[in-house]
């Protein structure tokens, strides 16, 4: 999953972003309509990639989450639809998720809307969530090019 994956604060579901303007960038929303919209400055925006969850240990990255569920779920969408789920049931399956997660500071919103990105993403055909990162690549492109000597 790319830099390209967006969450705006105030506004319901995922962006992808499309382009950079001078003061705004354009962004498509990742459902039935894929309208474009500007996104302003002022506007809380924030990378998928840039997101973790609490857990008692180390933060874990919403990537790695979305995998765990892609492992648990089979690649397909949960069976639990999150709007309509009761907290307990969240928590349920949130716990096969991630076991170890911090039962104090993820709140029951914050678990229904990873389970509604997580559905948003699938729906769009976006399930490569653990993708190198740059300095990754970087790295294996360093160690494989031979040296001269």
């Amino acid at each position: 999953m790319q830099q390209t994956i967006l969450a705006i604060s105030g506004k319901p579901g995922l962006y992808k972003l499309v382009s950079r303007g001078k003061n705004n960038l354009i962004v498509e929303a990742l459902d039935a309509t894929h309208r474009r919209q500007p996104a302003f400055a002022t506007d809380r925006i924030t990378s998928l990639n840039d997101i973790a969850m609490y857990t008692e240990a180390d933060d874990v990255p919403l990537t790695k989450v979305f995998a765990s569920i892609k492992a648990l779920t089979d690649g397909k969408k949960t069976e639990l639809d999150p709007r309509s789920a009761s907290n307990a049931e969240l928590q349920e399956l949130f716990t096969k998720v991630l076991p170890e997660w911090d039962r104090e500071r993820v709140h029951n919103s914050d678990i229904k809307k990873l389970f509604t990105w997580y559905n948003i993403l699938v729906e769009n055909g976006i399930t490569d969530f653990e993708e190198q990162t740059e300095e990754e690549a970087t790295d294996e492109k360093a160690a494989e090019e031979p040296t001269a000597e």
